[in-house]
């Protein structure tokens, strides 16, 4: 079920698969339950990946599946989706029975055809659903209410009740709770509020790059939102987010369905200006814009190819993080995609490397940011009650005395095509529980996103990552690390004591 309100909940639905399998003489020895999440994509689903790996590996202990009607497969939007799992299960022996249904799913053309109807109508209610939950989210932006994501170093989240009055403040991690209470964002702690404008002031009369403002900012100990060094990319976001100048804005970016992110065009912005207090004043930010625009305005492939060589010259050697960390040079992927790779851009400023020399000024990045991301797991699953062994010499974490999980860092590496690739190396010594994979982006400088993989899914050589892995490894995927923290949640339970 995707949330605590439908008539779908794992009690409703239980109940009618108990009186079922009482009419039909069948002992329920098992049961796989995935509360609150949603069925447009199995990523998530661990309890029915869970299934269907006890069937196809012969573990299951049990005849026939239970299942409360067809659509508790999922609301796919390719109805092919919900299908090939029943398909899955009855391939390994295994039979399906819908407990709410009408019908027989015994393979009549009857059953597939109201099957492949009922499919249809789940993805169809999927779509219309997206739509008026987007209309929803559009409106309370354009009354000025924040809708999800962090609030950003210099502010912070204030929880509102349904008369405007602030009733708390949401710490990272916390959401509402009631649907008649809104977010908004007010100015965070005095310190930070002064850090965003010393930016600013630095950027504007000092002419500092972005560069040199976070080297400063490191040297001073101050780090970011996030607890970590400040970037060239944390300062430029900060430079150039309208949040700091109280703008509410929406819909840059899409993940609608749960299909693939793309980036919106300016035209398809929902924006409330002035909807919260600014903590940067309006001139300041629009002159800040104007200089970054004219810095990025279009280059000519000359003149792109001259910046490249001078870097070149500059380095002795050029990278993707190189170029992205050089002020006042394109993108890295704006070479990529002019030129039609980064390799074919070196080729013509005369660089041909022996070996690909991101990798050894990556390196040294990587295995910072590994022991950042451990001790960050630590740190999330104790704040949430659990507790955590850190093996010193591996780094196997034994997680409330139930479950190990090991952290590895895959590098992104680019194709000669362009393309990006990554490879993930199991500690297959270790046998970890959980393999928490962290794919890296295109410049080595930050996760991209997670593979939380089972030790059924792990292998003795490197399993080897594109883009696009198809269902039956982006199912592990995850944008956060948000449902693993989840799995180590401590909940205190009060006994009962019978009388």
């Amino acid at each position: 079920m995707s949330t605590e309100h439908q008539q779908y909940s794992t009690q409703n639905q239980a109940q009618t698969i108990r009186e079922y399998a009482e009419r039909r003489g069948i002992r329920i020895v098992k049961t796989y339950s995935d509360d609150a999440k949603s069925g447009l994509i199995i990523g998530g689903r661990m309890a029915l990946q869970q299934m269907i790996a006890d069937v196809e590996s012969g573990v299951a202990d049990f005849s026939v599946i239970l299942v409360y009607d067809v659509t508790r497969w999922g609301r796919f939007q390719d109805t092919d989706e919900s299908a090939y799992y029943e398909y899955r299960c009855r391939k390994a022996g295994m039979q399906v029975a819908y407990c709410a249904e009408q019908f027989e799913n015994d393979g009549s053309p009857t059953s597939t055809i109201v099957k492949s109807v009922k499919r249809a109508m789940a993805g169809e209610y999927s779509r219309e659903l997206s739509v008026k939950v987007f209309a929803g989210q559009c409106r309370l932006i354009e009354l000025g209410y924040r809708q999800g994501g962090p609030a950003g170093f210099g502010l912070r989240r204030a929880l509102l009740n349904e008369r405007g009055e602030v009733k708390t403040e949401l710490k990272r991690g916390e959401h509402k709770s009631l649907q008649t209470d809104r977010v908004v964002l007010v100015p965070g702690p005095d310190d930070e509020v002064r850090t965003v404008r010393w930016i600013y002031s630095q950027f504007l009369k000092k002419g500092l790059s972005e560069t040199e403002i976070a080297t400063e900012l490191n040297a001073r100990g101050i780090l970011t939102d996030l607890g970590r060094a400040w970037t060239r990319a944390t300062v430029h976001q900060i430079l150039t987010n309208e949040k700091y100048i109280g703008n509410n804005v929406y819909n840059r970016r899409s993940f609608k369905l749960k299909r693939k992110r793309v980036a919106n065009g300016p035209e398809m912005w929902i924006r409330s200006d002035g909807a919260f207090d600014a903590i940067v004043e309006p001139k300041q930010f629009q002159k800040a814009q104007a200089i970054i625009a004219a810095r990025n305005r279009r280059f000519s492939d000359e003149v792109m190819l001259e910046r490249l060589a001078r870097l070149f010259q500059r380095h002795g050697y050029i990278s993707g993080l190189v170029i992205d960390e050089a002020d006042g040079m394109p993108s890295s992927g704006a070479y990529a995609h002019r030129f039609g790779s980064l390799l074919r851009a070196y080729s013509l400023v005369g660089f041909t490397p022996d070996r690909d020399y991101r990798y050894i000024e990556a390196n040294r990045l990587l295995r910072q940011f590994h022991g950042d991301e451990i001790e960050r797991v630590i740190h999330e699953i104790t704040l949430l009650g659990g507790a955590v062994i850190r093996n010193p010499a591996t780094d196997l974490l034994i997680i409330n005395g139930e479950f190990t999980a090991s952290v590895v860092v895959a590098r992104c590496r680019e194709t000669s095509s362009g393309g990006l690739r990554w490879k993930i190396r199991f500690d297959t010594g270790l046998a970890p529980d959980i393999t928490i994979a962290i794919r890296m982006n295109r410049t080595n400088t930050d996760a991209l996103d997670y593979y939380l993989l089972p030790q059924f899914e792990m292998r003795s050589k490197p399993l080897g990552l594109a883009e696009e892995n198809g269902l039956m490894l982006d199912a592990f995927r995850f944008e956060t690390l948000n449902f693993f923290f989840d799995m180590a949640r401590r909940v205190s339970v009060s006994e009962v004591t019978p009388w």
